[in-house]
């Protein structure tokens, strides 16, 4: 339970993340408004809220594993959000860092 659990709050930090800096990009690269960029500094805010929630009490292993899962669920965002159409290599390299999440946080430890 306590993997599903870490799985599903890295799960919503990304979403939290990565739609927050989608919003910024959206409100400034995009023209849409301080609203989008308001929307996203608040997504922003949870990201770092919603990572305090693991049940892991090692920051810097938490931060790390979570760049593994911030990588591929940036190509998987761009995807649905953007018509981006990842190659090969950035599957790989996605699969790569998901292996490193894997390694961080749920390796057996004496």
């Amino acid at each position: 339970m306590t993997v599903f659990k870490s799985l599903v709050l890295f799960a919503l930090a990304a979403l939290a993340e990565i739609g927050g800096a989608w919003l910024v990009w959206q409100g400034v690269r995009e023209h849409r408004g301080v609203l989008w960029i308001a929307a996203g500094i608040m997504a922003l805010g949870a990201y770092g809220f919603v990572a305090t929630l693991q049940p892991d009490a090692n920051f810097g292993r938490i931060l790390a594993a979570y760049g593994g899962v911030f990588v591929a669920g940036s190509l998987a965002w761009g995807m649905v959000a953007d018509g981006f159409r990842p190659d090969r290599w950035d599957v790989i390299g996605a699969a790569i860092c998901l292996v490193g999440v894997a390694v961080i946080m749920y390796a057996p430890r004496g």
